[in-house]
């Protein structure tokens, strides 16, 4: 019976799934026993393995990390931090960009969408500069998201004088305040 269920799906169920299909099919057995019986008859699923793929096309520009984890400021719009996260609610997918003003821990701007698309980041920024008084000029720190290595992200931060910061390659710790606050 295992060695049909087997063929019948081309190798591709594996000792879990072939207990599933016995038990649907009223018989009463334990997945160890399916897995030490398939090991004897030398069935083995075909498992394919899931590789992590970093991109490999073109990379935007890396901007400098400047905040070199300094997260405290001294008055309103000297630093600020963002990022974007997923979430789930009413079972749909959304994405979060806010900013955080490290001043005084207040998210100054957000945006919201169902897909993270440029506009998310855009959208978020164009909010988040109506904050800016005279004389202001922010170091914008993030992460290196596709988003913010884009040269339409860059072109904007220099047309409202904010000064772009990014995190180190995959480490977390330099964006430290936002990764705490999207943990909420």
């Amino acid at each position: 019976m295992i060695s049909t269920i087997y063929h019948d799906h081309k190798g591709r169920y594996g000792y879990r799934r072939i207990t599933l299909e016995l038990r649907n099919q009223g018989f009463l057995i334990n997945h160890k026993t399916v897995q030490r019986l398939m090991k004897e008859l030398g069935l083995k699923s075909l498992v394919r393995m899931k590789k992590y793929r970093s991109y490999k096309g073109n990379m935007g520009k890396i901007a400098t990390n400047i905040l070199q984890r300094d997260f405290v400021a001294t008055k309103p719009n000297e630093k600020w931090v963002t990022d974007v996260t997923e979430f789930h609610l009413f079972g749909e997918k959304l994405y979060l960009s806010p900013v955080l003003d490290l001043y005084n821990g207040e998210i100054i701007a957000y945006n919201i969408q169902s897909r993270p698309t440029y506009e998310l980041v855009s959208k978020m920024l164009d909010k988040a500069v109506t904050c800016l008084s005279e004389g202001d000029a922010p170091v914008l720190h993030s992460d290196q998201g596709w988003h913010y290595q884009m040269k339409q992200y860059s072109y904007a931060l220099k047309q409202h004088g904010i000064t772009q910061s990014m995190s180190r390659k995959g480490n977390c710790l330099d964006n430290a305040v936002m990764e705490n606050f999207l943990v909420y």
